[in-house]
């Protein structure tokens, strides 16, 4: 008998969603609700689906943890007659219940001394591709393989990896955390419209879920641009308020004057231009969520009655609201969840008597970092996806005739290189511009250069300008180089030596594994 490929994988929440989005309304409806998914699935292959397209398997084993009917129309969707393997997790981040469930599975397929297993990493949580990766190292024979984009590629890992992975995970100071990296936003019910699937962004996804299951107040801190107002949607849309109002008020975009009155409305005649009883914001989102973006821009005199108003009576609920009206003299109440938001460093505020002390520790009960789009550069090409489709649908709607605009490949790669100081917002302004002014349907890398503020290759001119003499050193420079170039390829690689090594130019994975430790660079950073 000839030597055989054997494809053994989990199906996660994203194949599902794959398929779910090619199914009839009503079907489509019941996997989402068995999948918690509020949204509209996007059309796309799905990790599994798009390793079938690109590689060709004897046998396809499927490990599965979810309903049988999820599994039979998984079945069907992928054609080619897969053998599903129906396994009982109480937690898909637990080692010893994956390890357990992979390991029945091994034993219950046949399979010759010279036959290939793949094991496929992409789908399912973090814990199920270290458990993939372990057992696969001490196998014979086992290749491993990941999924991007639509394409597919074999994944190197070297012995000296997996040596200091396991007390690695352990010492790992956010092992804590591996469980709320468990899924990506697309995947969190309330998150569907936050894109991206990078650890940082799925950290903040899962803490924020967390969050929304309570009411409590929640600060959201970031850059410009990383988001928040977008996370303060999702977690209003994932709590049990997600059926009331959501109410944004940005406190910097409000004059100070009229601030007040926007929050807690005002009666007629309180103040000229007053003609009538006015209901604010406290008011209007009663059953809901107020956003307060640009919180550290209120003016003392407001942060003191904002305290006051953040302050339940005693025996009220966490949400109780009393206030009064500007000019009036009953007070009033109403039920409202808070998630506040500032780009600013609030206890540098409060250190310099700006912001008071007592507010940060109303509105901070629980706090959420975003993370900066330099930090998560594996989530600008699903980005840029997303943006160009609204941008082109956008003028599509403008513009008949309109023909759709696309990134040539050099502008991709240089979109996915900068650091987009300012964030998300930044890169959709540039987007946006780029594609207005590019002449034909292509937008080059000159036409995203041309609408991005800052002066790119700034960074190249400082680097060869250095002044010598006065503690310079080549040597330095020239390793500050290397560290740069190495890091990027491993970013653009996704963590794959093997490819990170062709993009730099090596004839094998083994230098760059030598480089990586002359110049002490942590890849898991």
């Amino acid at each position: 008998m000839a030597n055989r490929r054997i494809l053994v994988s989990w199906i996660g929440a994203t194949d599902l969603l794959a398929m779910a989005a090619e199914l009839e309304d009503v079907q489509q409806r019941k996997v989402c609700k068995a999948l918690s998914f509020a949204g509209k699935p996007r059309l796309q292959d799905g990790p599994i689906r798009s390793l079938l397209r690109n590689e060709s398997f004897d046998q396809v084993h499927l490990l599965s943890n979810y309903e049988p009917f999820l599994n039979r129309l998984f079945t069907a969707w992928i054609g080619g007659n897969p053998t599903i393997h129906a396994v009982k997790l109480d937690n898909p981040t637990d080692y010893a219940g994956i390890f357990a469930a992979v390991k029945q599975t091994l034993d219950s397929i046949e399979a010759s001394d010279g036959d290939e297993l793949v094991f496929f990493l992409s789908p399912g949580t973090p814990a199920m591709a270290v458990t993939w990766v372990l057992i696969g190292k001490s196998r014979h024979n086992v290749s491993f393989y990941q999924t991007y984009n639509g394409r597919a590629w074999k994944t190197e890992i070297p012995y000296d990896v997996v040596a200091g992975f396991v007390p690695e995970l352990a010492s790992a100071p956010d092992a804590g955390l591996q469980h709320l990296a468990a899924k990506a936003p697309a995947e969190i019910r309330g998150f569907e419209r936050i894109i991206g699937a990078s650890k940082a962004l799925r950290l903040a996804a899962g803490r924020a879920e967390k969050a929304a299951k309570r009411d409590v107040p929640v600060l959201i801190l970031g850059e410009t641009g990383t988001g928040k107002e977008m996370f303060a949607r999702a977690i209003h849309n994932a709590s049990r308020r997600r059926d009331g109002p959501f109410i944004a008020i940005n406190c910097a975009a409000i004059p100070q004057a009229l601030l007040e009155s926007e929050l807690f409305g005002h009666v007629k005649g309180a103040f000229t231009g007053a003609t009538s009883n006015r209901e604010g914001a406290f008011m209007l989102a009663d059953g809901g969520t107020i956003f307060l973006d640009e919180i550290g821009e209120c003016p003392p005199d407001m942060q003191a009655k904002l305290l006051r108003v953040l302050q339940p009576p005693p025996g009220k609920g966490p949400c109780y609201r009393e206030f009064t009206p500007v000019g009036g003299a009953a007070t009033i109440h109403s039920n409202v969840r808070i998630v506040a938001a500032t780009n600013r460093k609030l206890m540098d505020e409060v250190a310099a008597s700006k912001f008071r002390e007592d507010l940060f520790y109303r509105l901070a009960v629980i706090t959420l970092k975003l993370p900066p789009l330099r930090d998560r550069k594996t989530d600008i090409p699903p980005l840029v996806k997303a943006l160009m489709q609204q941008i082109n649908a956008d003028f599509r709607n403008q513009e008949p005739g309109y023909r759709d605009k696309s990134l040539s490949d050099a502008a991709k790669r240089f979109v996915s290189q900068y650091d987009w100081p300012g964030n998300v917002r930044q890169l959709r302004n540039a987007l946006l511009e780029a594609a207005i002014m590019s002449a034909g349907e292509t937008i080059g890398v000159a036409d995203i250069k041309a609408a991005i503020a800052e002066v790119p290759g700034k960074k190249s001119e400082s680097l060869l300008d250095r002044p010598l003499g006065e503690g310079f050193s080549l040597q330095k420079l020239l390793a500050e180089v290397q560290r740069h170039y190495l890091r990027r390829a491993m970013e653009e690689a996704h963590g794959v030596k093997k490819h990170a090594a062709e993009l730099l130019g090596y004839a094998n994975y083994q230098t760059l594994d030598a480089q990586l430790k002359r110049l002490k660079i942590d890849v898991n950073r």
